[in-house]
């Protein structure tokens, strides 16, 4: 199978990435197969390496990729998506901007004959979503939540310790996986009164971040060190579901004098490289990763099984409800990232190189 090389790369409206690589492509035939790829932002890194990770993928079985980024614009994902029908793909991998805003496109999708593989965030409402892959989204919050357990050592302290709740945004499925996960190892010491919040605010409406907004993250941490932490009064962990988050979280600390010494615990989520560099700086003290080379490369897997009129390889057809069906899906293991081995999970597996970290 020969390939030709990636045609190039440009910038639609200012805001939409998109990455067309043309060639030979997999399927029967010689025929050219087109995987259609749309994903949330640009913002985040993770959401770069996803993008990059699934066309490389791609190109290697012989398909032609298409990759376009929505830059947490709604609008412009279903735009994006309805030309990607239009322009005929085969198949469309799709990490939603909103996972309850695409039930009308996916419609348009499948009166073409067109299957759907969700990415990482659950499409909602929708009956055309064939397969999900994603990581453990309950056990991201379980690994966030007991990393505050065993720093606080709750098991032997009395406390009371101070912390702060942060949740994701509540148009992604898995920010109350995230959230829920957290709570199932939290609540008992929150029940117990050796956590104790602050401000009270522990309702996941109360908590959540629109978009995962790190400004506004930092803006809400600001407010709540105002008003709650003005007297004297030791923050002593804050739940953070996301780097997004944790980087907002921290500028707001910094603001009001907490340096490294004696920085609050922050989880985080994505190993972001600013939140790995403040994880090093000793002022982050965690990161949940999830190995972006790996997720993509299953949904290349299952999207090619689909193609071929294959059944793809799942392991849960229980968890993800969308509201019309449970989703079969692939759940890939995530992994805690601190100051301890984020060389060898991060360096040696070739993640990111030395010079990429601070």
């Amino acid at each position: 199978m020969k390939k030709l090389g990636l045609l190039g790369m440009a910038m639609i409206t200012g805001v939409v990435l998109v990455a067309c690589s043309e060639g030979s492509s997999g399927g029967e035939g010689g025929e050219e197969t087109t995987v259609g790829i749309s994903m949330p932002t640009q913002s985040s890194e993770r959401w770069i390496a996803d993008g990059d990770n699934m066309v490389s993928y791609f190109e290697d079985l012989g398909y032609k990729a298409e990759l376009q980024y929505a830059e947490d614009v709604v609008e412009n994902q279903i735009s994006q998506i309805e030309n990607m029908i239009t322009v005929g793909v085969d198949a469309l991998v799709i990490a939603a901007v909103d996972g309850e805003a695409l039930t009308s496109v996916l419609e348009s999708a499948n009166a073409e004959g067109i299957p759907v593989i969700s990415y990482d965030r659950l499409i909602m409402n929708s009956e055309h979503v064939d397969y999900y892959a994603t990581f453990d989204n309950f056990e991201v919050g379980v690994l966030q939540g007991q990393y505050i357990i065993d720093q606080l050592d709750l098991e032997n302290e009395e406390g009371p310790f101070n912390i702060e709740l942060f949740a994701g945004s509540p148009d992604d499925n898995n920010a109350h996986f995230f959230f829920n996960g957290a709570m199932s190892v939290l609540q008992p010491y929150l029940d117990e009164g050796k956590l104790v919040v602050g401000s009270g605010q522990t309702d996941f409406n109360q908590i959540s971040i629109l978009r995962w907004d790190g400004a506004t993250a930092q803006s809400r941490m600001d407010n709540l060190l105002s008003s709650n932490y003005g007297g004297g009064e030791e923050l002593d962990a804050v739940l953070a579901p996301a780097d997004l988050l944790s980087i907002g979280v921290l500028a707001s600390l910094k603001s009001v004098g907490y340096t490294a010494e004696d920085m609050p615990i922050i989880t985080g989520q994505d190993a972001d490289v600013p939140s790995v560099n403040a994880i090093v700086a000793g002022e982050q003290a965690m990161t949940v990763f999830k190995d972006t080379r790996v997720l993509a490369e299953k949904a290349v897997e299952m999207t090619e099984s689909v193609l071929n009129d294959e059944e793809p390889e799942v392991n849960d057809t229980e968890t993800y409800d969308n509201n019309v069906k449970v989703v079969p899906s692939f759940l890939e293991t995530p992994v805690v990232v601190d100051v301890d081995n984020y060389e060898e999970l991060l360096i040696d597996s070739g993640y990111y190189t030395e010079d990429q970290l601070n």
